[in-house]
Formats: structure tokens, C-alpha cells, sequence
């Protein structure tokens, strides 16, 4: 093989390109089958033989990072680590990320450190187990909370919410 060691590094540079832009792709195409197709995406994705949990998490990310707001000098990772805070917080780590040229693993552990002095501020947050719940089911609950312009997990906190509300009001009467 007749290999520059800088060729090599261009090639290694190109392909995590491309990785990067498919991901965006990807979930970009998820989106607008949902959007188009509701009835018929899921078909599509089994139909082209890939992975439907990845590109769920393609599309979640793709969803809250409209083109106008996507990082060009980061990757499409970079952006899957922040996906889930608030705008704002999610623009401060971008920035930092670019500015200080950050990989994703560096994003990560910031993210991490950030995390864990917060943990030790507040201590009343729980994480509730996980329910194991048909595939109909959640799909039938993320375009309810589509058609509220809510994320998933934001809108069935609001609906147990609502749920509980109703629940203990009627044994109060």
C-alpha cells in the first residue's frame, strides 16, 4: 500500500465527515417521514434495513437542532451530548466546544463535571424506573406530544402530572 501517513489522516478526517453529515441526514429524513408519513415511516425504516432505536436518536437531535443552529466545526455527537438541555445551555456548550476545540469525549466529561456539582446542590430530583411499554404505544404518545410542540419525556411528565391532579382532586371531594 502506497500510503502517505497525511493521506491516511485526510481519508480518517473525510470519513468522520461523512459519518457526521449521515447522522444529520438521517435523522432529517425520520423527521419528515413522521411529519409526512405518519402512518407509513415506520415501514420505510424497517423497509431499509436500519437500526430504528439509532435513528429515533437521529431524529430527537435533529429535531432540536433545526440547520440554522447546527455547529458546522462540530459533530453531529457533539450536538447528541447537549440535545437535551434548554436552548440557551445548550448554545453556551456548543461555544465551548468550539471555542476550546473540543472533542466529543471532552464535551462529555465537561458536561459530566458540570453534573455531578449540581447533583450535590440539589438532591431532590428522582429518576423514575423504566416501563417497559408497546412500540404503538410510545409512537402514539410522541405524536401527541408533537402535536403539543412538546418534547416526549416533557409531555408525559405533564400528562402524569395532570393524572394525578385529577386523581387526588376527586378523593378530596
Amino acid at each position: 500500500m502506497n500510503l502517505t501517513y497525511g493521506c491516511w489522516e485526510r481519508a480518517g478526517t473525510q470519513l468522520s465527515d461523512i459519518v457526521s453529515s449521515s447522522a444529520w441526514c438521517l435523522g432529517d429524513w425520520l423527521v419528515c417521514g413522521q411529519e409526512n408519513y405518519p402512518d407509513r415511516y415506520v415501514r420505510a425504516v424497517e423497509t431499509a434495513g436500519l437500526d430504528y432505536q439509532t435513528l429515533r436518536n437521529y431524529a430527537w437531535v435533529a429535531r432540536r437542532f433545526p440547520l440554522e443552529r447546527r455547529r458546522e466545526p462540530l459533530s453531529f455527537q457533539h450536538h447528541a451530548e447537549v440535545a437535551a438541555l434548554d436552548v440557551e445551555c445548550q448554545d453556551k456548550w456548543l461555544d465551548l466546544a468550539e471555542t476550546g476545540r473540543w472533542s466529543r469525549n471532552e464535551l462529555r466529561r465537561q458536561l459530566r463535571g458540570q453534573r455531578q456539582d449540581k447533583q450535590t446542590d440539589a438532591t431532590s430530583t428522582l429518576l423514575i424506573p423504566r416501563v417497559s411499554v408497546a412500540r404503538e404505544r410510545v409512537e402514539r404518545w410522541r405524536a401527541a406530544a408533537q402535536r403539543m410542540d412538546n418534547h416526549l419525556e416533557n409531555w408525559m411528565v405533564l400528562a402524569l402530572d395532570r393524572a394525578a391532579e385529577d386523581v387526588l382532586n376527586t378523593e378530596s371531594q
